[in-house]
């Protein structure tokens, strides 16, 4: 709930592309992203829709979105992202743990390969599952949409693509949250045991676990970016295509479309929106990681007291 503005500012940043040349469409309404509203000429050759203007950063897409839209599409995509939340916690978390200590009795417990390989293992499963959720949520976040037309946009592509089109950007989303994670819990981990060496602590504290993950997850989310960038591009280009009625090109691959993002932008283009991103991550994980180490040891201490009560 409280980085889901700074997600969609950063979705829109990603998305939005060049506009389009004068006179090529039909005036098509659009708020937020699109808004390089097409230009129709009149008769006497003058335009009859000023654009607003394309988002120059992180700010100014905060501003314009505000403005044309309202404050409340500053939580797009909020219900899908909180549907997405309970089933990939559950999943990552409880895969984390038992695949931890799964490779701590085959490996050693200090074997530093450990939250690598758990982390990894553990989001591949839960991105797999919820992929059709984040395709849902970044569609929302894109453009706004009522539930009505986002499920008439959804079966309609179901039944002409089948249900795999369901996990488009799956790969690309593989790409970016598998090595994220990876490193992740690889920094989380470190960090974690130089602080409470640093203080004496036997277990981490809140601000341990606190500070631990925003800079870890801060490490992890600029050297992904590029993938996320790509994830956002795949789904969003789908819509984009159906509703201006353009062909697909075939060469879609995470690799052609990163090439593409280079062609167009420069190497910079693979980097957009990487302030909200990290203004969103670093919170996000600091939130996430230091309340489940928190619940984890009230619980953990909570079930020793019972088992010592008669």
């Amino acid at each position: 709930i409280l980085v889901t503005p700074l997600d969609v500012i950063k979705t829109r940043l990603q998305a939005q592309s060049n506009p389009f040349s004068k006179g090529k469409c039909c005036f098509v309404y659009s708020s937020g992203l699109m808004d390089h509203i097409c230009v129709c000429e009149n008769g006497d050759s003058k335009a009859w829709y000023k654009k607003s203007g394309r988002f120059k950063g992180m700010l100014d897409a905060f501003v314009k979105i505000i403005q044309i839209e309202g404050i409340k599409s500053l939580w797009s995509g909020l219900p899908p992202t909180l549907i997405m939340a309970l089933p990939t916690t559950v999943i990552y978390f409880t895969c984390y743990d038992q695949l931890s200590e799964a490779l701590k009795s085959r490996l050693g417990k200090d074997d530093e390969h450990i939250p690598v390989l758990a982390g990894a293992l553990s989001r591949f499963g839960s991105v797999t599952v919820v992929s059709p959720l984040e395709l849902i949520r970044t569609r929302m976040q894109y453009r706004k949409l009522s539930y009505k037309q986002l499920y008439t946009c959804i079966s309609s592509k179901v039944a002409t693509d089948g249900w795999f089109s369901l996990w488009r950007g799956w790969s690309s989303t593989v790409l970016r949250d598998v090595p994220f994670s990876a490193m992740y819990w690889y920094n989380y981990e470190r960090f974690k045991k130089m602080m409470c060496k640093e203080v004496g602590a036997h277990e981490p504290t809140f601000f341990i676990a606190f500070t631990s993950g925003a800079a870890s997850g801060s490490i992890a989310a600029v050297i992904t970016l590029p993938f996320d960038v790509v994830k956002t591009h795949r789904q969003t280009e789908l819509w984009e295509s159906e509703t201006l009625k353009i062909p697909q090109r075939d060469c879609t691959s995470t690799w052609a479309v990163m090439r593409k993002i280079v062609a167009k932008n420069g190497i910079t283009g693979l980097f957009a929106g990487i302030i909200p991103r990290l203004f969103k991550v670093a919170p996000a994980c600091a939130i996430m990681i230091s309340t489940y180490e928190y619940g984890k040891s009230f619980f953990s201490h909570l079930n020793e007291k019972m088992n010592q009560c008669p």
